[in-house]
């Protein structure tokens, strides 16, 4: 698994963005994936999960209702769409990877997935 974030950016409060994750590396489809976030001096946060076959889906209280994680497994791809985004929404934003796994207390821990991505920047700011 080799997981690579893009589409991260600055935007204004109230704005959306959307940030994808595709693994250029191996099998993506038996993979379950979570969104992380973090900021200065704060562990890695749930935003969202997805399981393999999208399945189980699960989101943090802060986002959800704002916030849509979906995946296209034909393009090894999970996407986080993120509207009505807010100042406390700034973060370097990660995807994870933990194989064939679907429960709420195994996907929404950052302790249990053991593959991530470099990150990516989402600034929210006017």
């Amino acid at each position: 698994v080799q997981l690579v974030e893009s589409g991260g950016g600055l935007v204004q409060p109230g704005g959306s963005l959307s940030v994808s994750c595709v693994n250029i590396g191996g099998t993506f489809a038996d993979y379950s994936m979570g969104w992380f976030r973090r900021t200065p001096g704060k562990e890695r946060e749930f935003v969202a999960a997805i399981s393999w076959g999208g399945y189980s889906v699960y989101y943090s209280d802060s986002v959800k209702g704002r916030f849509t994680i979906s995946r296209e497994d034909a393009k090894n791809t999970v996407y986080l769409q993120m509207n009505s985004l807010e100042p406390e929404d700034t973060a370097v934003y990660y995807c994870a990877a933990q194989y064939y796994e679907s429960t709420y207390a195994r996907l929404t821990s950052f302790r249990n997935y053991g593959d991530w991505g470099q990150g990516t920047q989402v600034t929210v700011s006017s």
